[in-house]
């Protein structure tokens, strides 16, 4: 989805000539991947943080174009609601110390963007939904001039004739219907890339899928959605809402655009066919072939967008630059509250799926893991998770504290250094053992200040201070 789009309206000719490239570069891919020596290279990570635009009171600010603008830094790039913006970190090395490496960009490319906002009479925020959201926020306005949105605004409609229809019980109940998919503006996340190995690529991917639940039963940073109390990580629930291009006939045909999956996987090829095979193109942009930035491999420009546009949770990414290579993209983890945070949450989550993807992860059912990914978003900490090995379902909080470990070694194996290791995981434990999430601190401020919309964008701007300040989660105060 980073790719520029050309124009944002296209005809029903140029939407077969794009399935036929996306037929044709299927059988690219494979022979890509058969190559000897494909991918091959030392583990690194990246990082996408994605933000809030806010004015000094609380409320969203719809001026990403002008704040990207004055800031003129290549690392970021508009979203799709004019009140966000996302953040290119730098790729590094995982070995030495990866996380604290991640927390200095955050914090420069925070103090870049707040800058630039200043001038537009406003300032960022790193949190996984705003809570001074109003309906009156997700007009047709709020969309990014950006063609790319616009394009992929109507390609959605195309597909799906009906109105979005929003609900997600939680705490409270939240319905609502919107023409468009304006709705997946409110949501920002910290998404984690991990380079891999095409011959390691099944069983990296298959362990994110399992690690996953715990790592975001305590990440939790979205409890409520236009004044309603909902669930720890609203935002899994409201992106694959609000992103749902099924229609009446296709409920029952297939997977929703935004989701976890329904399987363990055998490789990255057949990951690529069920996208072209089971979902429509939205965005039917062709360009003529090419090989990637410094030759050797193919661009495969319309495959990649393609897959741009299909969010699972952990999805796999094919990269043509530096003679091309594979990396899982977890998507899952909200943006916020602090830097620290999102470096420990990328800790954990790295951790574990290196010490698991030298396992039968799917000697494991797969229910197993798809249960315990969305109980984590209702429940957070309190969440029943099963876990190989164990007889009976344990709280979250409880199988987090257990997997601390297992985690540490993950990452040992990966080379990074033990006291950064430490730092980071006990970031995490002990936010558990506080009880301290980012959705517990926001639900506990609301309730504190009266729940409305004024008392909203008060949180809003305590949360922003405190997020400022560096430190974690569990230690702020209200």
């Amino acid at each position: 989805m980073g790719q520029k789009v050309d124009k944002d309206r296209y005809t029903e000719a140029e939407f077969l000539r794009f399935r036929a490239k996306l037929a044709e570069q299927l059988d690219t891919l494979h022979e890509v991947l058969a190559r000897p020596g494909f991918g091959a290279g030392p583990a690194t990570i990246g990082a996408e943080l994605e933000m809030f635009l806010i004015t000094p009171d609380g409320r969203p600010l719809p001026r990403n174009h002008e704040v990207q603008a004055v800031a003129d830094d290549d690392r970021l790039t508009l979203e799709l609601g004019r009140f966000n913006l996302e953040a290119n970190l730098t790729p590094l090395p995982i070995a030495g110390r990866p996380f604290t490496a991640l927390v200095r960009e955050m914090r420069e490319i925070m103090a870049v963007v707040d800058a630039a906002a200043a001038t537009q009479g406003g300032q960022a925020v790193v949190i996984g939904i705003l809570p001074s959201l109003s309906e009156f926020d997700f007009t047709h306005e709020a969309l990014s001039g950006e063609g790319r949105y616009r394009a992929l605004a109507r390609g959605m409609r195309r597909l799906r004739t009906e109105p979005f229809r929003v609900r997600v019980e939680g705490v409270e109940l939240l319905e609502l219907e919107v023409e468009g998919v304006i709705l997946e503006s409110a949501n920002t996340s910290w998404q984690v890339h991990l380079r891999t190995a095409p011959a390691d690529f099944a069983r990296v991917y298959n362990a994110a899928q399992l690690a996953i639940g715990p790592v975001l039963a305590v990440s939790g940073n979205s409890p409520a959605f236009l004044g309603r109390r909902l669930w720890e990580e609203t935002r899994i629930a409201l992106f694959e809402e609000a992103a749902d291009d099924r229609d009446v006939e296709r409920l029952d045909r297939r997977n929703r655009r935004v989701g976890f999956g329904s399987g363990w996987v055998r490789g990255i090829g057949e990951m690529f066919e069920t996208c072209v095979r089971d979902y429509e193109p939205v965005l039917p942009m062709t360009s003529a072939p090419k090989e990637g930035p410094g030759g050797g491999v193919p661009e495969l420009a319309e495959l990649r967008l393609h897959q741009g546009t299909v969010w699972q949770w952990n999805r796999p990414v094919y990269d043509p630059r530096d003679g091309g290579h594979l990396r899982v993209e977890m998507r899952a983890l909200p943006a916020g509250p602090s830097a620290p945070d999102m470096a420990a949450n990328s800790a954990f989550l790295l951790g574990l799926t290196a010490a698991l993807a030298v396992q039968p992860v799917e000697d494991f059912p797969f229910a197993g893991a798809y249960r315990n990914f969305y109980r984590a978003a209702i429940h957070g900490l309190d969440a029943p998770m099963s876990w190989p090995g164990l007889d009976e379902e344990i709280p979250a909080e409880r199988l987090a504290l257990d997997l601390l470990p297992v985690a540490e070694a993950g990452l040992d194996r990966m080379g990074v250094d033990p006291d950064e290791t430490r730092w980071a995981l006990d970031i995490v434990r002990e936010r558990v053992v506080r009880r301290r999430t980012g959705a517990i601190w926001q639900r506990e401020a609301l309730a504190r200040e009266g729940g409305d919309q004024a008392a909203a964008a008060r949180v809003v701007s305590r949360y922003r201070e405190l997020s400022l300040a560096g430190e974690p989660v569990h230690t702020w105060s209200f």
